[in-house]
């Protein structure tokens, strides 16, 4: 029979436990597949001594007895924290037997430690703190955070450990009310309630205001006495946007139907007054009623031109969709304006290479782009550039146009799409382009936006879905 030492190794590899040979000093000499896997999973290379384990040094009498010489029949057993866990409960920590063997030799045998199961169940809760979307806290019975999970970290931008030890007013805004804050502890406080919800602005790192919808609960023990407190904050930044989004489409779908009323009013008396002055035209001789006579055609026509704009505005046909090529829409865009504004003006343009295909409306993308282009024209004051780009970015085709011009107040920005609002003087805009633009760009469920670059005036943003948007990684 063969001897049980020729094969003692691949048993011990089979093991599903941590088994390890550690030589006095406390070098490993010797392991299973196991116990690195148990011990330090997450350290490259694995440890060649136990004092580069994690955590072997919170437990001082295990370090010394690794680090001597073997007695015979010394052994002892220590706890030690599983790593890369947070400890809650003895369900993430390795039991360490520690035994002296006839070899001169120290055998490390780990296990990890079997929970019961209100240990098995703290475990659960841990792991669904630590995983959740949504920021949480715990902390004492004063206030004083005790531990953060990571969505509260991606968040509000804060380390667990800058938070740990401090009062959640860390993340706290200005705008919040103090009555808030009193109302909220007179709850957690009353032994009746023990619990507070509502919605409240906290603050990010970068000092940027995040609404919440705020939970807090008391965590009691078996006398009724408040241990820690839970909190979870859901973060209503991207809800409060649709909202605020949908709240603009309204208004501007209400301004649709009242400029289409006035519209249709006003074209009659304007197409009764071209009459009446081609009329004259035709019987009168004198110069000076004649040019009085163009005079007024001119101001119908510009009337028109506004009554032409509050329909175009109002209507909001649906659009004819079509496989388009973002980068030719552009191309025939530029060429149409080409040549029709100031020659001072140069215009270049970057195409990034091959197509980037979306389905929509060419006319009406062309009317964005032509619409945005003479804008830009309009806005440099003498010679001049202006960039055009198209690229892909994710699942979406861009195209953006930047011009040199002096760019837009602050006080415009946040209302450059609105209908009637223009930054021309007085009798040069109606206010409605950019308004059919935004309207445009909806329909296709894209967006445009707009933002200042330093030293280079303003920058147009439309994004638009991709047909085949795995073709552009």
């Amino acid at each position: 029979m063969e001897p049980i030492e020729t094969f003692a190794p691949e048993l011990l590899n089979e093991l599903p436990y941590g088994v390890a040979l550690v030589s006095p000093g406390g070098r490993i000499a010797w392991r299973n597949p196991h116990f690195d896997r148990l011990v330090a999973p997450d350290v490259r290379p694995a440890p060649a001594s136990v004092d580069r384990i994690p955590g072997w040094e919170d437990d001082p009498r295990l370090r010394t007895i690794v680090a001597s010489e073997p007695s015979p029949d010394q052994s002892y057993r220590a706890r030690l924290a599983r790593p890369g866990r947070r400890p809650v409960s003895s369900a993430s920590h390795l039991d360490i037997y520690v035994r002296s063997g006839p070899i001169g030799k120290w055998l490390l045998t780990v296990v990890p430690v079997q929970g019961t199961k209100d240990e098995e169940q703290g475990r659960l809760f841990y792991e669904a703190f630590l995983t959740s979307s949504n920021a949480m806290e715990i902390t004492d019975p004063a206030g004083v955070l005790i531990d953060v999970n990571p969505a509260f970290e991606q968040i509000y931008g804060y380390s667990r450990a800058e938070c740990i030890g401090r009062k959640p007013n860390l993340v706290r805004s200005r705008r919040s009310r103090p009555e808030i804050y009193e109302r909220m502890w007179a709850d957690l406080l009353n032994p009746a309630i023990g619990h507070w919800s509502g919605e409240i602005m906290n603050r990010d790192r970068r000092g940027q205001e995040r609404p919440v919808l705020l939970t807090i609960t008391a965590v009691k023990n078996d006398q009724n006495e408040t241990t820690h407190y839970v909190g979870v904050a859901v973060d209503l930044s991207e809800r409060r946007r649709w909202e605020q989004s949908a709240a603009h489409s309204d208004r501007l779908a209400s301004i649709g139907q009242l400029a289409a009323g006035v519209a249709h009013e006003i074209n009659t008396p304007l197409a009764n007054v071209m009459l009446i002055a081609e009329s004259i035209r035709r019987r009168a001789s004198d110069p000076w009623i004649r040019a009085r006579i163009d005079t007024i055609t001119a101001q119908v026509e510009s009337a028109d031109r506004i009554v032409r704009g509050l329909l175009d505005f109002a209507r909001r046909s649906e659009p004819n969709f079509s496989s388009l090529d973002l980068v030719q829409v552009t191309r025939d865009a530029v060429e149409f304006v080409r040549g029709k504004q100031s020659a001072d003006v140069e215009i270049d343009t970057r195409y990034a290479p091959g197509s980037w295909p979306i389905r929509g409306d060419r006319g009406q993308l062309i009317q964005v782009l032509t619409n945005l282009l003479n804008n830009a024209y309009e806005a440099i004051d003498g010679p001049g550039r202006i960039l055009v780009e198209v690229r892909g970015d994710g699942n979406e085709a861009v195209v953006e146009v930047t011009d040199s011009g002096a760019g837009i107040s602050a006080s415009a920005l946040p209302h450059i799409f609105e209908p009637f609002f223009t930054t021309k003087p007085e009798g040069k805009g109606t206010g409605l382009g950019l308004a059919i633009c935004h309207g445009i760009v909806q329909s296709h469920q894209g967006t445009i936006t707009v933002a200042n670059v330093p030293d280079s005036g303003a920058r147009f943003t439309v994004r638009l879905p991709l047909v085949r948007a795995e073709a552009h990684p």
